[in-house]
């Protein structure tokens, strides 16, 4: 058993929060525990020996709100200070990431480093302090600039990796900007939208919508868009082939979830009908969506693995010219505290690499914004750490969906089956606006696109339709007029094409005037 005393402005604190709270192992793995809040401190009964963490949605201040982790701790009779132990795993993580990328031998990083050397002043003496209360508050001033110089360490380093991409000229060889499209709008101010703002396109191909009864099929919207992808010259990335997600699977194929046998056929014939029919058109097939933390029919570690093994492999066969995609979801892997079901995201994806399965690279998704497990707020430091856990895998990456609000109103939540305030999910910095969104979007593609193994970002929803994945999370208004988010994204990429001038005088091609 963990426990936490948990402090607000000097203060034991009345209500705490635990929306989204998991308690997590070694290598950050979410475990099963039961948390409980009350009279100020925090109660986390786990079944699990050994040293655990607590991540929970916090206030940082004027950082923002964001699910943040303590350090593992290992069991003891006195509790924790949950705000010391906050502030301590901040401190840790900068200075893992200041050592993992050298950022003691840039230039410019001076200014950086002594920011960080105040930040651990004010937390050594928090560490240092007799009163809980008084350690408290001074942990939270750490945490509070600690967060928000993390950020600045993320984008510093980001800056440096992607003008060496620019200047190798990788940054637009290799990386393409899409935007996943509805398939059900086609209209021509959409469609020339999706012209002017993006290089590719990614095409739903939910297979409750392919095949909506046993046998019977229907293509005409997909037909439709990869026709107007073909016209217009866009490439096409499209799937997913096979995902458990509730909203992609068909009625009719929960008559086979205890045949399993059944079941891995009918997937067999599925991905080969939709490849069959499509595979001269599209460049990037996303085949497996998913599986790894949505397991509607209960299946077995094994039967996972095989599935994605068998329908990777059958893609490979049918377009061999076409890249093959993994894509995982809810990249932190709360989802596995609640459901022992799961796999964690980054243990799927190891597992795929290391038993062989051919597969060419790696999908992942990046919401925000929503108060559900993997959509809870990060920052900047966290979001850069999670895309280096790739690095070892050796495959390339899409940022296959990536998507925050521009607006805190409140809007119906038919999709997460209620209706919650966004506030409820965290602050980036701010309540969400169209400005935040914008500035989100091109710190997001800074530190992904700095990244060497990343090839392409794909933003979720072009305009707020009413079937709407994220509340306001379009880069378009409804009527299609483009939000700054959508300018900002044409800005990044002029951006990338551009050539610094420094450069072309350091190679001896610029003018000099």
């Amino acid at each position: 058993m963990l426990r936490f005393d948990v402090y607000r402005n000097g203060a034991p604190a009345r209500d705490v929060e635990l929306s989204g709270a998991y308690l997590f192992g070694q290598d950050g793995i979410p475990v099963r525990a039961d948390l409980v809040a009350d009279g100020g401190q925090i109660t986390c009964l786990k079944r699990v020996p050994g040293a655990c963490g607590l991540a929970l949605l916090w206030d940082a201040g004027k950082a923002g709100r964001f699910l943040l982790p303590t350090t593992r701790l290992p069991e003891r009779s006195k509790p924790y200070n949950l705000n010391v132990e906050l502030a301590r795993a901040r401190m840790m993580h900068i200075a893992q990431k200041r050592e993992d990328w050298g950022l003691f031998d840039y230039h410019g990083a001076e200014a950086i480093n002594r920011e960080f050397d105040e930040v651990r002043k004010t937390f050594v003496a928090a560490l240092n302090a007799a009163d809980p209360a008084e350690a408290s508050a001074l942990a939270e001033q750490a945490l509070e600039v600690g967060v928000t110089l993390s950020e600045k360490i993320a984008l510093f380093h980001a800056d440096i990796f992607l003008t060496r991409r620019k200047a190798s000229g990788a940054a637009m060889n290799r990386t393409s900007f899409g935007c996943v499209v509805d398939l059900f709008s086609m209209g021509e101010t959409y469609q020339e939208r999706l012209r002017e703002g993006f290089d590719f396109v990614s095409v739903p191909m939910p297979w409750k919508y392919t095949e909506p009864k046993e046998r019977i099929h229907k293509f005409t919207q997909i037909d439709a868009w990869v026709n107007w992808a073909a016209r217009t010259r866009k490439p096409v990335h499209a799937g997913p082939l096979l995902s458990f997600d509730e909203t992609q699977v068909p009625e009719w194929l929960y008559i086979w979830e205890h045949d399993y046998d059944a079941l891995r056929d009918l997937i067999y014939e599925h991905i080969t009908k939709v490849v069959t029919r499509y595979q001269k058109h599209v460049r990037v097939w996303n085949v497996v969506s998913g599986i790894h933390a949505h397991n509607i029919f209960n299946l077995n570690f094994e039967q996972l693995m095989e599935l994605t093994r068998m329908s990777c492999l059958l893609v490979k066969k049918l377009a061999p010219d076409s890249q093959v995609m993994i894509e995982l979801v809810m990249p932190w892997g709360e989802y596995y505290a609640r459901n022992q079901r799961t796999i964690p995201p980054l243990l799927y994806a190891d597992m795929a690499v290391q038993s062989g399965i051919k597969f060419d690279a790696f999908g992942v998704q990046m919401y925000q914004g929503v108060p559900i497990d993997g959509m809870y707020v990060r920052d900047l430091l966290q979001i850069s750490s999670l895309l280096d856990e790739f690095v070892t895998l050796s495959k390339s990456v899409h940022v296959t969906a990536a998507q925050v609000p521009s607006n805190t109103t409140d809007d119906a939540w038919d999709a997460w089956g209620g209706k919650q305030p966004i506030t409820k999910a965290g602050v980036w910095h701010a309540p969400w606006s169209q400005r935040l969104q914008a500035e989100w979007l091109q710190a997001f593609c800074r530190i992904g696109i700095s990244k060497p193994y990343v090839e392409s970002f794909c933003w979720r929803d072009l305009a707020d339709y009413e079937g709407h994945f994220i509340p306001h999370g379009g880069l378009c208004h409804n009527n299609l007029e483009g939000k700054l988010a959508f300018r900002e994204l044409r800005n990044f990429k002029a951006f990338l094409l551009s050539t610094d001038v420094n450069e072309k005088k350091r190679k001896g091609t610029g003018t000099g005037k």
